[in-house]
């Protein structure tokens, strides 16, 4: 459980976001969520569950227009799983591998697996930032030491796994169309999806009880990830996004990420047919912690806060507003040490202790 102090923030946090009020004109139909549109394309208020899921599906459409169609299921090939090297590291034992994500690509990982578990044990997918040592920097060996969450979290017991985002790391990939994904970043969710079929064939891995994290691009990639794989039970986002009016845009739009954002809806926040206020509702009522720092040059903490204060209401309507979290450090872009220790205890809240 969180500690009172922390909790202390954590409630503080919710109701500054509960009261924030936006500087500018929001747009309606991504900052509202109450409604959804009937057969005539009408809005309805939202009143119960079913109508909310209506709204779900339409925000899931409308981020398929940029994304790209999630693979069809010829996609999900046999893993072949290969194991490059292992070594023993303290109480973790760190394994290489590659698994085959789908007929045209093979993605690189770590799976860090502590020496002493119990029988099922909780797991977490470790997504890293834009560094080009990939993986290597969540696992520790190399980069911030600040973002070596994914050694902290083994070091606590979970089963981690920390996979390349394409063209990171050791995971060469050119984003050609032959490939068949409409953009990197629906390229990257199916390869996480993959990470968690991975997950679940472990025996040593409670499959019900898989959670994810990330940072920055990680942050980004976590949440979008979890819109489209419900077996992701916990999502933790730092400096990961803020609402798109708060955004640079066109800092979405290379082939690693959504270049569509430029091709269809020509950067412009006011055409994108979805923005983070619903992929963050798109959770509910699944636990979702942003840790989001208060002098982010990257992501503005005002479009976080928004984000979290228009989701908040479908939330309360599925019973489990306290399931949403925001916390605020003071810092830059960063992951510090306060917001890691409220990540790393609300993993284990939601997934449950895992030594």
């Amino acid at each position: 459980m969180i500690s009172k102090s922390l909790r202390g923030l954590v409630v503080l946090s919710l109701l500054f976001v509960q009261h924030a009020q936006s500087a500018e004109p929001t747009q309606p139909g991504h900052q509202t969520l109450n409604y959804f549109l009937d057969s005539t394309g009408r809005p309805q208020t939202i009143t119960k569950q079913d109508e909310w899921e209506t709204r779900r599906r339409q925000i899931v459409a409308g981020m398929t227009q940029v994304f790209g169609e999630l693979p069809a299921a010829s996609n999900r090939v046999p893993l072949d799983v290969k194991i490059l090297e292992e070594i023993t590291v303290g109480n973790v034992s760190r394994r290489k591998l590659s698994f085959q994500s789908d007929p045209t690509d093979r993605v690189t990982a770590y799976l860090l697996m502590p020496t002493v578990r119990k029988a099922k044990t909780p797991a977490v997918l470790c997504l890293h930032q834009t560094t080009q040592i990939g993986k290597g920097e969540p696992v520790g060996l190399g980069g911030d030491a600040r973002l070596h969450y994914a050694k902290h979290l083994a070091d606590k017991g979970f089963i981690v796994l920390a996979p390349d985002y394409p063209s990171f790391g050791d995971h060469a990939y050119d984003f050609a169309p032959r490939h068949g994904y409409s953009s990197g970043s629906m390229k990257a969710i199916w390869d996480n999806i993959r990470a968690v079929d991975y997950l679940q064939s472990l025996a040593e891995v409670d499959g019900d009880r898989i959670g994810c994290i990330g940072h920055s691009l990680g942050g980004h990639n976590a949440m979008f990830t979890s819109v489209f794989e419900p077996r992701l039970k916990v999502i933790v986002s730092s400096c990961g996004f803020c609402r798109f009016h708060r955004d640079d845009l066109p800092s979405w739009t290379g082939p690693r990420y959504l270049p569509r954002i430029a091709t269809k809806f020509q950067n412009d926040p006011e055409k994108m047919p979805f923005d983070f206020p619903e992929i963050v509702a798109a959770f509910a009522p699944r636990p979702f912690l942003a840790c989001a720092a208060t002098h982010d040059d990257d992501f503005d903490v005002r479009g976080v806060k928004e984000s979290l204060e228009a989701a908040m209401p479908i939330y309360q309507l599925l019973g489990k507003k306290e399931n949403l979290l925001g916390y605020y450090p003071e810092s830059g872009h960063a992951f510090p040490e306060d917001a890691r220790e409220v990540a790393y205890r609300f993993l284990e809240q939601h997934l449950g202790n895992a030594q």
